[in-house]
């Protein structure tokens, strides 16, 4: 069982990704992963898939254009949730003026190793 806490988001470093967005990874345990991920304005990242582990995108600010497998691409903004099936190819466009900012939730945890560039 998790300890009770509290991260806070300045506590932890961005870094860039090839992929064309930055992140800030705030929690990693076994059966969860969250971190925030900012994508600026008329950047697209790059096509990837990540396997065995579920995406759920909580859009936080601006304005993006969310591709998921072979669907047609869908506009969502703030209080909308992106779910992404484990293994399944995915983007994000930041289609607005300002930084695209959403929180990613993985199930399991994201890890490096099931990441898979499209590209």
């Amino acid at each position: 069982m998790p300890l009770p806490r509290i991260s806070r988001l300045n506590d932890h470093p961005e870094f860039a990704t090839p992929e064309r967005c930055f992140i800030v990874e705030t929690l990693s345990e076994p059966a969860l992963s969250v971190a925030r991920a900012r994508v600026e304005p008329g950047v697209t990242t790059a096509w990837h898939s990540v396997d065995g582990t579920i995406e759920r995108y909580v859009m936080a600010e601006g304005q993006g254009r969310m591709w998921i497998g072979d669907a047609a691409p869908e506009d969502v903004g703030p209080g909308d949730l992106v779910t992404i099936p484990a293994g399944v190819r995915q983007r994000i466009k930041n289609i607005g003026d300002s930084d695209l900012i959403f929180y990613c939730l993985c199930t399991p945890r994201f890890e490096q190793k099931n990441y898979r560039a499209l590209e």
